[in-house]
This record gives C-alpha cells, sequence and structure tokens, in this order.
C-alpha cells in the first residue's frame, strides 16, 4: 500500500470513527526508527505528505523547522529526535501528523503512519519505571505481537 493510499485510509477512518464505547478510544499509529507508536485520535488535526517544511535557525534539534499551512505557522517536531535517536533522510513515506493540542497546532514528522486502531483503555500499562522517555505514558500490547508505545501529547506541546 503507498503512503497515499495508507494516509487516506487513516484520515478516513479519523474523520468517520463509527460506534465505539466509553472504555475503548481511536489511536493513530505510526512508525518511527522501527518502534511503534499510538497517538489519540482526538488530538490528530490532520496527516500531510511531501509537505515543504522550511528550515529555521537556533532552534533545538529535535525542531525539523515549520511550515505553512493555510496562512498557519506549525513547528515540526522531529519525533525521532526528540525521543533522543539519530534524525532520518526523508523518504516517500514520512509525512507529518498535524495535533491540535488545547488549540496549539503542532507537527510530528514521523517515518510512516500505520493505521486508526480502537484501544481499550484498561489494556493501558504504565509505562516500565525505567523508562527515561518522559513522552510516554503507556503501552499496549496489540494482537500482533508488537508493543504500542503511546505518546503523551501535552508533554509534547510543552517540549
Amino acid at each position: 500500500m503507498s503512503t497515499e493510499e495508507m494516509v487516506s485510509a487513516a484520515s478516513e477512518q479519523l474523520e468517520n470513527p463509527g460506534v465505539s464505547d466509553e472504555i475503548s478510544q481511536k489511536y493513530l499509529t505510526f512508525i518511527s526508527d522501527g518502534l511503534d507508536f499510538g497517538i489519540k485520535a482526538s488530538y490528530i488535526s490532520e496527516i500531510l505528505t511531501n509537505q515543504h517544511i522550511t528550515m529555521l535557525p537556533l532552534l533545538p534539534s529535535y525542531i525539523k523547522g515549520i511550515i505553512n499551512m493555510r496562512g498557519m505557522i506549525i513547528p515540526i517536531i522531529d519525533i525521532r529526535i526528540k525521543m533522543g535517536k539519530s534524525p532520518a533522510e526523508p523518504t516517500n513515506h514520512s509525512c507529518v501528523i498535524v495535533l491540535n493540542i488545547n488549540s496549539m497546532m503542532l507537527g510530528v514528522y514521523v517515518d510512516t503512519v500505520s493505521l486508526v486502531t480502537d484501544i481499550d483503555e484498561s489494556e493501558i500499562a504504565p509505562p516500565s519505571p525505567t523508562n527515561r522517555q518522559e513522552l510516554v505514558n503507556g503501552m499496549v500490547s496489540m494482537a500482533d505481537g508488537k508493543t504500542l508505545l503511546l505518546i503523551d501529547c501535552e508533554k509534547l506541546a510543552q517540549a
């Protein structure tokens, strides 16, 4: 499946949430540096591909730059660098997930988006006590055996 098809399918699922119960939440999953992450769908404004990012001087290394989205200037965080990993070269699958966190727009640059999935809140485990990554506020074991790390958007916005 191409990146555009994956983004289109994920965007459609975000726009048409269907029926979900009170203990289940929708999460958009994405991959960065080989790890699977999830962001609550309620924070997601849109997913952008082939977006030109303007680099700015004198910013922290994890700020990839800014984009102009319909007249709105949005800072872009490279999630790899923010998580202490090395930056990746852009690929055909790289995209920006635009978040609306308490009326603040923020973009997250990721390797690729995966899918939208329902996660039962009772299945979310707290991060390990030895976890030094403050941006992860929970973990979920998925049916395919992978562990999904859940991003704390409030802390991401404070970064």
